[in-house]
């Protein structure tokens, strides 16, 4: 029985980590924070680094340590009802409904809609989405190949190309770092400001997610003992932290210079077009559109997958895996034809409920070794959290539907007396609160 990966097996899964990671949105919002940040540059980072990096891989290790192989498994620990719900939501948000069509849309955007006339764009993009996910299909049918697929060959090919891209912006910068003044949301708390930016890259959310893939890769080398499985489990996640928060910065500062040469206020699909044709004129735009495309390629391969395994495994008498990735692949051509700006919209309220309920299970499920499975807990602590999240939710939706009046004096309330409300943390409380509670009563219970 093998106990431990080598190294080179290491470097593998962690290569695979953040393949299924970054994607559309780990390019995007670096980029565009860095240029809109100005001389909040390194705060706004930082934070985003805590939560768009620190997060995930808390996430993939919380699911090891806990000995649970799959977020569904995890939610278990709260009760039957919430990990069917809590799964469901968390796959279909991260999968079909948002994060898998915003691949295929950032693709688009950032490598082919430049190039054609804004008539044309929808036309363009139904036929982009519909050759992008027929390849992303070819792929996910073969999940026992994503090792190969991901790890060995997409990842590597999209460093390399986006390092030529770095490297012009190190070597012949465009401007200074963090001078001009940042736009008005980055002015206040830019830490803060940061760590919510980094809810957008989805990646604390899919770290449950791809749990489900580390863990059986980890397994598929040969490690079978749980304890080692998390050990390994947290070493390929540093190489993947480590590749991360390089990669972030890099892209952070690298956009950061270029706000001596365009406008801010550009999403970060300009920002990246404009930076890539000033460094290698036409050619930019070519490497632009191939690194981009490999980037969300693999993404939305892994999370195919992933999503497709998981409804296996909560309803296992129903589909089967090869009917599950032909719907969700289906779906999200669908969604994805929607356009970029629409699905980011739509998407931002429920991440702003989701999220503080997948960052306080992961870390109970990081507690495992002290508090165990204890449902007590995790109940109290998770129904804490779910019910003030209800708050940011209301105060993230559309302008149209948080301005009418009922909306307006319940998020007014949640202003008033909710403490860090305003920072995009008012259930950090409540959930402590939760958690001390049903500290209590177990103290209460066990007395008599």
């Amino acid at each position: 029985m093998k106990k431990k990966l080598n190294f080179n097996q290491t470097l593998l899964v962690g290569s695979l980590l953040f393949g299924l990671y970054f994607g559309a949105g780990n390019l995007i919002f670096p980029i565009e924070l860095g240029q809109n940040s100005g001389y909040n540059l390194y705060k706004v980072v930082l934070g985003f680094i805590i939560s768009g990096v620190g997060l995930p891989l808390l996430g993939v290790v919380a699911s090891a340590i806990s000995k649970n192989d799959s977020l569904f498994e995890m939610g278990k620990t709260v009760g039957n009802k919430f990990a069917y719900f809590f799964t469901t939501a968390l796959y279909l948000t991260i999968g079909p409904f948002f994060a898998i069509p915003r691949t295929s849309t950032v693709a688009f955007e950032v490598g082919i809609a430049s190039n054609i006339s804004e008539e044309k764009t929808r036309l363009f993009l139904f036929i982009f989405s519909l050759i992008f996910f027929l390849i992303v299909l070819a792929f996910a049918l073969k999940p026992g190949k994503i090792m190969d697929n991901i790890g060995k060959i997409l990842t590597p090919t999209f460093l390399v190309l986006l390092s030529i891209l770095v490297l012009f912006s190190i070597f012949k910068p465009m401007g200074d770092l963090g001078q001009n003044e940042p736009i008005k949301i980055y002015q206040n708390n830019p830490l803060f400001k940061g760590i919510l930016d980094g809810y957008n890259t989805m990646d604390a959310l899919a770290s449950l997610a791809f749990a489900i893939i580390i863990i059986s890769s980890i397994r598929n080398l040969g490690v079978t003992d749980s304890n080692q499985v998390a050990k390994e489990t947290l070493k390929s996640g540093l190489i993947c932290l480590i590749a991360m928060s390089t990669v972030y910065v890099s892209l952070a500062f690298m956009s950061s210079s270029s706000a001596n040469i365009m406008d801010l206020g550009n999403n970060g699909g300009r920002i990246l077009s404009h930076i890539s044709f000033y460094y290698l004129g036409n050619f930019g735009k070519i490497l632009l559109a191939a690194i981009v495309i490999i980037a969300c390629l693999k993404t939305a391969i892994g999370l195919i997958i992933a999503c497709s395994q998981i409804f296996m495994e909560m309803y296992p008498n129903s589909l089967s895996y090869k009917t599950y990735a032909i719907i969700f692949t289906f779906i999200s051509f669908l969604i994805a034809n929607l356009g970029l700006q629409k699905i980011i919209s739509l998407s931002i309220p429920v991440l702003m409920y989701l999220y503080p309920l997948a960052i306080v299970l992961i870390f109970l499920s990081l507690a495992y070794p002290i508090i165990g499975k204890n449902r007590r807990i995790f109940t109290l602590t998770i129904l804490f959290t779910g019910i003030f999240s209800i708050f940011d939710f209301l105060k993230a939706l559309p302008k149209n539907i948080s301005n009418t009046n009922s909306i307006s004096k319940i998020v007014g309330f949640a202003k008033d007396y909710l403490p860090a409300f305003k920072l995009g943390f008012g259930w950090f409380v409540p959930a402590v609160v939760g958690f001390i509670l049903a500290l209590i009563i177990i103290f209460i219970k066990k007395k008599r």
